[in-house]
């Protein structure tokens, strides 16, 4: 199937094709044609990983893409296009392609009436298209052409309703933010082709093993690290994921679970032999991503809009995954994307459901009561949150754990404090939401109902994957499969699961003691919440205010940016072009008077002539010049 593989990203593409040029006018055949490729490509994918569990072995396709020969001292340039299908691609590809068909046929009911309605799954195509274009690349050249394109995709995307203000500005947000990151990522692998001539993930994993210059390894690591900080949304350039939610709620879920968001990770993972040749690198990366998991959690327990609480928990766990690369885990980084990918799509589905229902309301106590209105949606909700939490025995309880563990193993005790104090947040922010929201009290007179199977459907399923897939990661499934399994598990690291009683538990007693004090304080409403705000009005207000980091930002830009930009442009204005423009003016005037003294007229040039005789005969007769002259 390794060889049917290009046929993944292509499908999608020719949907993207098929709508803007021929199916945009027929809503109905727009949507089908984009369920009908995401399906075929979600078939294709399924057939590799099934080949790649029974043989882990990597396979290369490429095909010469930019051929630039040796001159002088130029080395020459070969840049190819390609497929690069192992464990580790195939497992992406197989998420991607399974949650793009959900989120696909959850958009046909939730986009219902727009009138935008085929636009948007042309850009989803493009989305779905790009992220599986950047998953199969073989080289960083390819990979950075498709980085661009998901960014590209996004900002369509989180901007589709750009007749809103609000849409257009958060679009315009996450785009500028990505180009810092996207500008150190590209000045990164320049200098990595600079350096050993080649951008081919094979070629250069044995390159990086056997240089000696530590020095600039750390440099290009951190250069190219800076990408996944800007596409996975790590502080300090979290800020346009959260705003990112002007979007339509199916495409929070796709940038959430399965695309822009866990391309960083992945491109990690897939430089992963680049950053851990590095000590000083792999420090940056596990100490920028536990901040971020602790930083975003804090910001999560006072968020009232359900999408943003949704938002701030992927920028935590982002942070875990991030995390557990930099304490030297490929395994439980990737085993927490592909688990997180599930219940988030879950989640972010589950709010779309209940965001439809209530007519786009998503200040969740303005909500209540919706379990007796909503039950699948509520139950599916329930599942999402509990996995999500790392509750015993859902996917999130392994994935975390594994990263739990993976700190203890390398000896990183406060990373492994922090996980366990973000466990517990995790937990409380998640039931605060689910006890307000579905179990509290009716806080306004809204007619929430069940949404339509379309909607519910992809629920049920990713409910199922929220329960079951993290067993793949566990003992009991390691120990059925055998060691043949093994390999593609977990990604040719040789780590054999095992569950750690203590760190299972500690983790356990975390999470329910999250829920249990969400339960005390918002349903049971022991200790009111409005209580504990007005206590720690300080720190309510900062946490509010997201640490005044976007307010920053904003005066950064106003202040410094804009004003010097302002400075620049007088100079560039007033200096810069008065300048060349009066040496212009200057040349021209001087043009047009000796001009003058081009006349054609032979009498006049004799008459000059006559005249310069003259001249020179009366100065030569001057007492003071005629010996100079003589």
């Amino acid at each position: 199937m390794s060889q049917y593989a290009w046929l993944i990203p292509v499908l999608p593409f020719s949907s993207f094709v098929a709508i803007v040029f021929l199916l945009k006018k027929s809503k109905a055949a727009s949507a089908a044609y984009a369920l009908a490729s995401m399906v075929a490509s979600f078939v294709v994918a399924l057939g590799i990983l099934i080949e790649k569990v029974q043989d882990p072995k990597a396979i290369e396709i490429a095909v010469n893409w930019l051929n630039i020969p040796e001159m002088g001292n130029f080395r020459g340039l070969n840049v190819q296009m390609g497929l690069l299908i192992d464990p580790l691609s195939a497992a992406m590809l197989f998420i991607v392609t399974f949650i793009a068909i959900l989120v696909t046929l959850f958009s046909i009911g939730y986009m219902e009436g727009d009138e935008g309605f085929s636009r948007y799954f042309a850009y989803l195509s493009l989305f779905a298209f790009s992220m599986l274009g950047l998953v199969v690349a073989n080289n960083y050249f390819q990979m950075f052409v498709f980085w661009e394109l998901v960014g590209l995709s996004s900002y369509l995307l989180i901007g589709f309703w750009y007749h809103k203000p609000s849409a257009a500005d958060a679009a315009q947000k996450a785009f500028i933010t990505n180009r810092w990151a996207d500008f150190a990522f590209m000045v990164g692998i320049i200098l990595l082709f600079v350096y050993f001539g080649t951008f081919n993930f094979a070629e250069l994993g044995p390159a990086i093993e056997h240089t000696k210059d530590a020095a600039f390894i750390t440099l290009i690591g951190i250069l190219i690290f800076i990408g996944p900080v800007g596409k996975s949304a790590q502080f300090p350039l979290h800020v346009w994921l959260p705003d990112a939610m002007e979007g339509p709620t199916p495409v929070s879920a796709f940038i959430h679970a399965a695309t822009m968001v866990a391309a960083g990770v992945y491109l990690i993972a897939r430089g992963f032999i680049l950053f851990e040749s590095s000590e000083t690198t792999m420090l940056v990366i596990a100490y920028i991503g536990g901040f971020t998991a602790l930083f975003a959690a804090s910001i999560a327990i006072v968020q009232k809009d359900i999408k943003r609480v949704l938002a701030y928990s992927t920028l935590s766990q982002l942070g875990y995954m991030v995390m557990a690369m930099g304490v030297g885990s490929l395994t439980a980084g990737m085993f927490h994307l592909t688990t997180h990918a599930f219940f988030k799509a879950l989640l972010f589905l589950g709010a779309g459901s209940v965001i439809h229902a209530m007519h786009h309301e998503q200040d969740m106590f303005k909500m209540g009561a919706l379990s007796k209105k909503m039950p699948v949606t509520t139950w599916t909700f329930v599942i999402g949150s509990l996995a999500l939490a790392g509750v015993f025995p859902l996917a999130g309880f392994w994935s975390k754990d594994e990263i739990l563990l993976a700190a203890q193993h390398h000896n990183f005790t406060g990373l492994f404090v922090l996980g366990v104090i973000v466990a517990f947040m995790t937990a409380f922010y998640m039931f605060r939401l689910i006890f307000v929201a579905f179990f509290g009290e009716k806080k306004s007179d809204h007619h929430a109902h069940e949404t339509s199977w379309l909607m519910t459907l992809p629920l049920v399923l990713l409910s199922v994957f929220a329960v079951l897939a993290g067993f793949l990661n566990s003992p009991w499934f390691y120990e059925a499969f055998g060691k043949s399994f093994s390999t593609f598990v977990f990604f040719g690291e040789p780590e054999i699961p095992h569950l750690d009683l203590g760190v299972a538990g500690l983790s356990t007693v975390a999470a329910l003691a999250g829920i249990f004090t969400a339960w005390l304080i918002y349903s049971r409403k022991a200790i009111p919440a409005e209580s504990i705000a007005k206590k720690f009005s300080g720190l309510y207000k900062l946490l509010w205010n997201k640490y005044y980091i976007d307010d920053f930002y904003q005066w950064l830009f106003d202040k410094v940016m804009f004003m010097t930009g302002k400075a620049l442009d007088w100079v560039d204005h007033h200096i810069i072009d008065g300048f060349f423009d009066g040496f212009a003016k200057l040349v021209g005037f001087t043009g047009s008077k000796l001009r003058l003294t081009q006349t054609g007229a032979l009498q006049n040039y004799a008459l000059v002539i006559f005249g310069a005789v003259v001249f020179f005969v009366l100065l030569a007769s001057t007492p003071l010049l005629g010996g100079v002259i003589k």
